[in-house]
């Protein structure tokens, strides 16, 4: 992912992996940029409607734009907790972030959400008596058939006025080749991925109100313009009543 974003940290097999998918999905570097951008304008939304605490679960090694810089940018003291089971990801990012005391990256794992928050809490960082943006973004897509009960579980953990940011890789777009590429080479990675319809990316929502425009191609969602037909994932913010 960072290697498809033009980053710097990545390794010799992520690169390899990237290039072969490039090879056959060659608009997979652009629903990468579109894809982090979509992070961007979803958590600028969510800090502009007075979110001031953020848990980015799966967040991968730091790359361009992150969380906290982008809710930073809105309000100074927001806080981010950035979650991941990778030790190679955490300890990239605590290097990173040891200066920033309103931001945290700590070991969990989305399939285990109770563990998540009990921790949060246990450190005091997270308050889950007032609204929380949790994040959610091209994660969910390495869950198994019990990927709606484990966002479930997020959801029903969170206090009303929180929000669901969500994105989803699909190859409701793809091309038989492109879909097939893609599943092959996460079989032969550490997490295999399912790509998701529209519908099945939309029920990760049930139960909360989907902020308009709705459950879009992540280069449609917010103020930018896209054209939708060629997107390879999909992304969407809802809001717990």
């Amino acid at each position: 992912y960072d290697y498809a974003l033009g980053g710097k940290d990545n390794f010799e097999v992520d690169r390899v992996a990237a290039d072969a998918l490039l090879d056959v999905v060659p608009g997979l570097r652009a629903t990468a940029r579109e894809n982090r951008q979509f992070l961007q304008r979803a958590v600028r939304f969510a800090a502009s409607q007075g979110v001031a605490q953020f848990i980015d679960i799966g967040s991968g090694l730091p790359t361009v734009q992150n969380t906290h810089e982008v809710a930073q940018g809105v309000n100074p003291d927001a806080k981010v907790a950035y979650i991941d089971y990778d030790e190679v990801v955490l300890a990239h990012a605590r290097a990173l972030l040891a200066e920033n005391e309103n931001v945290i990256a700590e070991a969990g794992d989305l399939r285990k959400p109770a563990q998540i928050v009990t921790r949060l809490s246990e450190l005091g960082f997270i308050d889950f008596g007032k609204p929380v943006a949790v994040l959610l973004v091209a994660i969910t897509h390495f869950l198994g058939e019990d990927c709606y009960d484990i966002v479930g579980q997020v959801k029903e953990r969170l206090p009303s006025g929180s929000y669901l940011i969500l994105s989803h890789a699909t190859a409701d777009n793809a091309s038989p080749e492109e879909a097939g590429q893609i599943h092959a080479t996460y079989r032969a990675s550490t997490a295999s991925a399912t790509l998701r319809t529209h519908d099945e990316v939309t029920k990760f929502f049930d139960g909360l109100e989907l902020v308009e425009p709705g459950v879009t191609g992540v280069g449609d969602w917010g103020d930018n313009v896209h054209d939708a037909s060629s997107t390879l994932c999909y992304g969407g913010v809802g809001r717990k009543p």
